[in-house]
């Protein structure tokens, strides 16, 4: 009898505590709605493209576009009955204090305010957001606050023709990063994930969620490209990493966090460059080799 009642003490327990929610078990279709977005979905993760298409940003006289430094997003994943949402955006000066304040009051974290570049014209920075909770409250929440600036929803005027061409060697690119890029958008893309990513609240935070190096090439003529993008990485790789930086001419311009609880402590390293894209792919991947990125095919 004695061992009849711990058996249900300990069903009565286990009961009680929280259980990872699967994406089936949430209405995507009503985030989607509250967002007025359509995701992209990898595994559990629901991403939502929220890029400053409206803005005109020039660097060094390049004009910058929207795929090479100004896609915002945000991502959330199930977690214990519920999600987790992260998400960077994209903001102007004057647009990060009514932002924020309606993230605050929908019950959002902010964990990070910063640049990603130096002199650009008009100056832009990122806001993260974290928070957990019911997906399609929070969903509701960011929008609301997104309508205090002018980040654009409607979906974007579809013209005739191909995408814009990536003016660049993209599969030597490949081979000298060491994995697969993609064009969106007239820029080449890379996502070199870490061999071990970092973990927070119980959850990993893989590419999807923020957790990957991005390395952006946006060609600029002549075999040329303009680079930006943000390496992932712990506290005692920052200094091999932007010394290798620096050692090939690559601007370091911002060092920060972007997330509050993650083990193990991580720093986001921002970098600009413009010139022979090779050669910048060679720096970059010496970069690389200085952390825990992934070197090999990876998609």
């Amino acid at each position: 009898m004695r061992e009849k009642f711990a058996v249900l003490t300990l069903l009565a327990t286990l009961s009680g505590l929280p259980t990872i929610a699967s994406s089936s078990e949430i209405d995507w279709k009503n985030v989607d709605a509250a967002l007025g977005k359509t995701a992209t979905v990898t595994g559990e993760v629901h991403r939502y493209g929220l890029p400053r298409s409206d803005l005109h940003v020039t660097l060094d006289g390049v004009a910058v576009k929207t795929a090479l430094a100004l896609g915002g997003w945000v991502a959330f994943a199930p977690m214990h009955g519920e999600a987790m949402v992260m998400g960077d955006l994209v903001l102007l000066e004057t647009e990060i204090t009514p932002v924020m304040t309606k993230l605050l009051d929908g019950g959002l974290d902010i964990t990070a305010v910063h640049n990603h570049v130096l002199r650009a014209s008009p100056a832009t920075f990122y806001m993260h957001v974290g928070g957990h909770g019911d997906p399609v409250k929070m969903a509701t929440v960011i929008r609301a606050a997104l309508s205090a600036s002018k980040t654009p929803f409607d979906p974007p005027a579809t013209t005739a023709g191909p995408a814009p061409a990536v003016d660049l060697d993209t599969a030597k690119l490949d081979q000298i990063i060491g994995v697969k890029g993609t064009p969106v958008g007239g820029v080449y893309q890379f996502g070199v994930p870490r061999r071990d990513p970092a973990i927070e609240n119980g959850m990993q935070v893989n590419g999807p969620l923020g957790g990957a190096n991005a390395v952006n090439f946006q060609p600029t003529g002549n075999g040329k490209a303009a680079i930006t993008g943000d390496f992932l990485v712990t506290g005692n790789e920052v200094n091999p990493l932007i010394r290798a930086l620096r050692g090939g001419n690559i601007e370091v311009t911002a060092i920060h966090s972007h997330m509050l609880d993650e083990q193990p402590r991580m720093f986001f390293v921002h970098f600009w460059a413009d010139d022979d894209a090779l050669k910048l792919a060679r720096s970059i991947r010496t970069a690389l080799d200085k952390t825990d990125a992934v070197k090999g095919p990876t998609n």
